[in-house]
């Protein structure tokens, strides 16, 4: 099996605190390389992110890698995150642009996730490695494909480790991304990131947010299962499944899972790979 990653959201209740020890505890027996944790436009989760972060370091043993944006904030906000990442021992970030928070004018002293990178190198030198984000079917706000790739050519010569994709289901659309970036001389790791069905409407939602296409022929069996959930969920598993299979077989060197902080969907997925 190739390595596996698992990304989550961080609590902010009581409640949602057990689910994410129940999935975690689940999810650490498929052994991942790591675990990230999400975070909020302009910081809103400023204290949940490195709270869930210390809690799966120290309670699961889990190598947890906080996300981090840029947008909102300003270099002493940032500088200040990273100096309680190195004391909370993370070795990786996920750096994002982020989204501008809501009702908010300025984006922040940085702009772009390619100045991220610069500014967490300038800091840090080479003691986080860095993933960044990558989007084989367009980024949602870019002006044209080729833009959005020389985007992401920039990141990466600022100083990235690695990339992870937004998800997707259509594997041909990842295989021509990194034939793209490999012809721009961008030799970096690419993993495609991988949303399990369960809901379909949930993520047929995410999709036009995101801008992450839905082949037609899953959406309309879908539609066609109406209410049936237990059919819908086995088509997704099988749907998804199938797709890794093929980006596993194409040479992909990982698969980073969006779990929304549920196990079973995820856990399906990889055991129908085993």
């Amino acid at each position: 099996m190739i390595p596996i990653s698992f990304e989550f959201y961080p609590p902010k209740t009581d409640e949602q605190r057990s689910q994410l020890d129940k999935t975690a505890a689940k999810l650490k027996g498929r052994s991942p390389d790591y675990v990230s944790v999400t975070f909020g436009a302009g910081g809103s989760t400023l204290s949940h992110t490195p709270e869930a972060i210390q809690h799966l370091r120290g309670n699961h043993g889990l190598n947890a890698a906080p996300h981090i944006t840029c947008m909102g904030g300003s270099r002493e906000e940032i500088r200040g995150l990273l100096k309680l990442y190195r004391a909370l021992g993370a070795k990786r970030l996920v750096t994002l642009r982020g989204d501008l928070p809501s009702g908010m004018v300025s984006p922040g002293d940085l702009r772009y996730a390619s100045e991220l990178v610069e500014f967490i190198r300038a800091e840090t030198g080479d003691h986080f490695h860095i993933e960044v984000a990558a989007y084989p079917e367009m980024h949602p706000q870019a002006r044209d494909a080729h833009v959005d790739l020389d985007n992401f050519v920039r990141k990466v010569r600022a100083g990235a480790n690695g990339a992870i994709t937004q998800y997707f289901y259509n594997a041909d659309a990842y295989f021509r991304f990194v034939d793209d970036v490999r012809a721009k001389g961008i030799d970096i790791p690419v993993v495609p990131g991988i949303m399990p069905i369960s809901n379909f409407s949930q993520i047929r939602r995410f999709s036009e947010m995101c801008g992450a296409e839905i082949p037609r022929w899953v959406s309309q069996r879908m539609v066609a299962y109406a209410d049936d959930a237990e059919s819908i969920r086995a088509f997704g598993t099988e749907v998804v499944t199938q797709l890794c299979e093929r980006l596993v077989a194409g040479g992909a060197p990982g698969l980073h899972f969006y779990t929304l902080n549920l196990a079973k969907p995820t856990l399906s997925v990889i055991d129908n790979l085993r």
